[in-house]
């Protein structure tokens, strides 16, 4: 098994609005550091907050404040670059986010660092309890519940298998590809192309892909919460937020890292981990390790592999939660009116959703491209034809233009969904392609008018293809702090504009809908989803025949310990 690079994703594995098109876009660029830094020192210099402050018992240094993004909720919230500033208490834990000051919030206007609103509603609301937040493993006091594990290590006695060549031409197996860091997209691949065991050249497949945005809208109408529908890489910048890579643990040996390097506002060069401030220091991981049961099968011209995995916990991040007044559920007069489950005294999950839109150029052998929906379509068979009842067959369409591409995912309703280079043929005469296979996703929920779908109408839904434009790389457009919705991914498509055997974009959301849970505290257990992108006759046949299974004479003799 070849070692692999270090990064979020490897490209294979992940890795209807109508609206006039409008030239000139609301909102605002991404917020820097310096904004972000300079917009959560306001609130201190402000009596009414420091009064609030006080009456609840907090000592300034024990308080840090974070400026989110305030969405867009109409005209009265244009003419002005403004933030929404929430605060916590880190008394005695570095995990602030579980111990929100509810229902304090102000609001800020980012050019001339003014507090242009204060609302304090939350003071009969206490501060969630400091026990038990700290998620360090030095903090833990308690013995693991669990019978230790002793360290794994899987080695490379060749050393890696992969090649990087200029400090970002990567070379594996068979494919080539250009790795760089994006201050906004984080991380982007491009020109991959793989060389053909069978002719020895190299065949383009993706001119380029990256993340192109994030929604995250949260389910609470509550003052100091409705606001909540970040767009991360539109308004923070998925680059400027990324934070190092713990060897080992994030990544096995023979891992290649590869440092970002982006501009401050100033226009001086920075690594993320070192323009951040003071708001994140500390970073702590653990490694995933799996244990798998595993039964393959040959049932007939068939191999079926069951694998029952059983995880440990990864840890991904930290929920953001609201206070309650309440200890337990048994004080809840009326539940369905929560915003989410208590997962801890005083702390409520506010539940919410999550989509990453990936923008995918295709370049299947060459720009010129066609999008295919091959929809599976039941028949029911004639009567006196076979004892058989009904079967399906697959249907191919060709989209023509940009609405005939426009995929809403359906599971009674199945297709698959090929990008296919129409002048180039295998020898069978199909056309070379590559399919894109959906993983778990979610469709957003929220109506089509409501303000924060109206910004992330580019999820509506979850397949849309659009003639290839350099101005169209960001499915939020390209200002998203404080935008209105009218330069997205939606509204391009709705000009219809023809794809047939063009340079074309496949766009692809997946999502999920969280509601937390007490498993969740203090720190979120990892979720994966995902697509595949497969070969589709690109090849004239299975290409990894030829590649050699591992024996024992090729590793590192080891002996087992005395068995019981």
């Amino acid at each position: 098994m070849a070692s692999p690079m270090c990064l979020p994703w490897t490209w294979i594995l992940a890795v209807s609005l109508a609206m006039p098109y409008i030239n000139a876009s609301s909102g605002y660029p991404m917020l820097s550091v310096d904004d972000i830094l300079a917009a959560s020192k306001v609130p201190f210099s402000n009596a009414e907050f420091n009064k609030s402050i006080a009456a609840r018992g907090v000592s300034s240094s024990d308080l840090i404040c974070l400026p989110p993004s305030a969405g867009w909720f109409g005209p009265n919230e244009e003419g002005k670059r403004v933030v929404k500033v929430l605060c916590y208490s880190k008394e005695s834990t570095p995990n602030f986010y579980m111990r929100p000051i509810e229902g304090l919030i102000m609001t800020v206007d980012l050019d001339s660092m003014e507090m242009l609103k204060f609302s304090d509603t939350g003071r009969d609301i206490p501060i969630p309890k400091s026990s038990g937040t700290d998620y360090r493993y030095t903090a833990q006091k308690k013995e693991p519940e669990m019978e230790p594990l002793n360290p794994i290590s899987i080695e490379q006695p060749k050393g890696p298998s992969f090649k990087v060549e200029d400090g970002h031409i990567v070379k594996w197996a068979n494919w080539v590809f250009h790795l760089k860091a994006d201050q906004r997209a984080g991380l982007v691949i491009s020109r991959a192309m793989v060389r053909d065991s069978k002719k020895g050249e190299l065949r383009n497949v993706m001119y380029k892909g990256f993340a192109s945005e994030f929604f995250v809208p949260y389910m609470d109408l509550d003052e100091s919460w409705y606001f909540k529908s970040y767009m991360d890489a539109g308004e923070f910048g998925l680059g400027m937020s990324a934070l190092p890579l713990v060897p080992l643990n994030d990544c096995p040996r023979h891992s290649y890292y590869m440092d970002g390097v982006f501009s401050t506002s100033d226009g001086h060069p920075a690594m993320p981990a070192t323009s951040v401030g003071d708001i994140q220091k500390i970073r702590e991981t653990r490694p995933k390790v799996t244990l798998v049961a595993r039964m393959a099968a040959s049932v007939g011209n068939y191999d079926y592999i069951f694998d029952w995995e059983f995880q440990m916990v990864g840890l991904s991040g930290m929920l953001m939660v609201k206070g309650s007044p309440h200890q337990s559920l048994y004080q809840v007069p009326n539940q369905d009116a929560m915003s989410g489950p208590l997962i801890l005294e005083n702390v409520i999950g506010v539940v919410h959703d999550h989509f990453i839109t990936f923008h995918l150029d295709m370049d299947i052998d060459g720009a010129n491209n066609s999008f295919v929906n091959v929809n599976l379509v039941k028949q029911r068979s004639l009567p006196g034809e076979s004892p058989r009842k009904s079967y399906w067959k697959a249907k191919r369409k060709i989209a023509k233009t940009e609405k005939d591409a426009q995929i809403k995912l359906k599971l009674y309703d199945p297709s698959e969904f090929h990008m296919i280079n129409p002048s180039k043929m295998s020898r069978l005469g199909n056309p070379t392609g590559y399919k894109i296979v959906p993983g778990g996703t979610a469709a957003s929920l929220l109506d089509h008018d409501d303000p924060p779908q109206l910004r992330s109408a580019f999820t509506n839904n979850q397949i849309w293809v659009t003639p290839y434009n350099k101005s169209e790389q960001w499915a939020a457009g390209l200002l998203v702090l404080q935008s209105r919705g009218d330069d997205t991914l939606a509204v391009w498509s709705e000009r219809d504009r023809h794809i047939e055997n063009e340079d074309i974009v496949l766009w692809y959301t997946l999502g999920f809908h969280h509601i937390p849970c007490q498993e969740d505290f203090p720190v979120m257990p990892t979720v994966t989803s995902g697509f595949e992108l497969k070969p589709i006759n690109f090849f004239e046949s299975n290409p990894i025949l030829r590649s050699a299974p591992a024996f024992e004479k090729d590793l590192p003799v080891c002996r087992p310990s005395a068995s019981s």
